[in-house]
């Protein structure tokens, strides 16, 4: 019997409350913040995440679905979203519209990687970008929009982390002194921290082994090496924040895990559970238009993964709304009852009234116990008399009462 591909799962209809409960709060926080509505392909050029993600990065060395088309082009599956966003940025000619451009999108990410709760090889991820500013008043705004998202969901006992790892001028002299303390600490790195030392050496503060992350508690702090302007930069952002009243704990060992973030990155996570169940997380990405060839253009956004939200909702208890049903049963007595059912449910629908009508030809005990495992409120039973008089009998599932109406009052009195 063929299964779903490992890393992957069927959004089954008694899940789909959740979707639509996330997926309306999201439009309402976007229309909030000012923010449009983009949908990018589901796969690019593998060059473009090879340029943009970073080619020391997991996601490219490990993660990244990538094949070669017919045409002999070498195409991935979107493993992350802004890159997308930026190459439509260009491709369209945005930075002509008034600056900062601000767009979110819904979308399916790929990344093969180990399955585990509220992580899988195909999720689903909301993100949105403000490109085209580089006042920190805006960083505040990105991360305000964000948390008040996740609070709107009804999420509780969240902990917002902060942190900036500076820009081109000022990194270098930080990385080099991180790589200076983590050779003098090599015999307490895991094999894949040994590769980044020499590869990718921001990303050793981001191990999840617990014996990296002792060493990586003692690291020298990006925040000692910000040159003046990211460091007045983070100085700002950190005092907006305050205004907008958000509490935050500046976390020295917070990179997040792409190659083009600078200055501010920033994090989402439940206060018990830590950063590998991170509800979700951004940062500038100042450089990453130009690196595309456009014009340098600063930028900011955040990404957060649907199944992991919808999970923090289960571990928390959230109830959300139900997804409304039809209200209304038909049942019928007889083969004329059971056209004319048919017609009566065509009425009904074309006013706008959701109809359930019983299949086959069961007794009408047996209809209405079917309406009662839907939920129908009301059943329309219908047998010989009413086909020939042109009316209905009209039940009430809570009361049991009834009544005989005519069909041309049916619809205004249901609605």
């Amino acid at each position: 019997m063929h299964k779903a591909p490992r890393g992957t799962l069927d959004i089954l209809p008694e899940e789909q409350a959740y979707w639509r409960y996330i997926k309306q709060k999201i439009i309402h926080a976007c229309q909030l913040y000012g923010y449009e509505r983009i949908d990018t392909p589901a796969f690019e050029d593998t060059s473009l995440f090879n340029r943009s993600v970073g080619e020391g990065t997991d996601i490219v060395e490990k993660e990244m679905y990538t094949f070669e088309d017919k045409g002999k082009n070498k195409i991935t599956l979107t493993p992350e979203g802004t890159a997308s966003i930026c190459r439509a940025y260009l491709e369209h000619g945005f930075h002509n519209l008034p600056q900062p451009v601000k767009l979110y999108y819904i979308t399916s990410i790929f990344r093969y990687e180990r399955p585990q709760a509220g992580r899988y090889r195909q999720h689903h991820q909301f993100g949105y970008e403000a490109i085209g500013d580089d006042d920190p008043a805006l960083d505040a705004e990105v991360i305000d929009m964000a948390w008040q998202f996740l609070k709107s969901l009804n999420l509780d006992h969240l902990s917002l982390q902060l942190n900036s790892i500076g820009c081109k001028k000022c990194r270098p002299l930080y990385l080099s002194a991180l790589k200076d303390y983590y050779m003098s600490n090599n015999q307490n790195l895991c094999p894949d921290c040994k590769n980044r030392l020499e590869r990718n050496t921001l990303r050793l503060l981001d191990c999840k082994n617990p014996q990296c992350q002792q060493t990586a508690n003692a690291a020298p702090k990006s925040s000692q090496y910000l040159c003046p302007q990211c460091d007045d930069h983070f100085k700002q952002l950190q005092r907006y924040l305050t205004i907008l009243d958000l509490s935050f704990v500046v976390n020295h060992r917070l990179v997040r895990g792409l190659d083009y973030y600078t200055k501010t990155v920033f994090e989402i996570q439940p206060e018990t559970e830590g950063a590998q169940s991170t509800l979700g997380g951004g940062g500038r990405y100042d450089d990453l238009i130009a690196e595309l060839g456009g014009k340098p253009t600063p930028a900011i956004g955040f990404a957060t993964g649907i199944e992991r939200i919808i999970l923090n909702l289960k571990k928390q208890n959230v109830s959300v709304p139900p997804l409304p049903k039809p209200q209304v049963f038909i049942a019928h007595i007889g083969n004329e009852a059971r056209d004319f059912s048919i017609k009566i449910a065509a009425i009904l629908r074309r006013n706008g009234i959701a109809v359930i009508v019983a299949g086959g030809s069961r007794s009408l005990k047996a209809q209405l116990r079917q309406a009662n495992n839907f939920g129908s409120h009301h059943v329309i039973i219908i047998g010989e008399q009413e086909v020939k008089t042109d009316t209905v009998i009209l039940r009430s599932m809570t009361t049991a009462q009834q009544r005989t109406i005519p069909i041309n009052e049916l619809p205004a009195l249901l609605q």
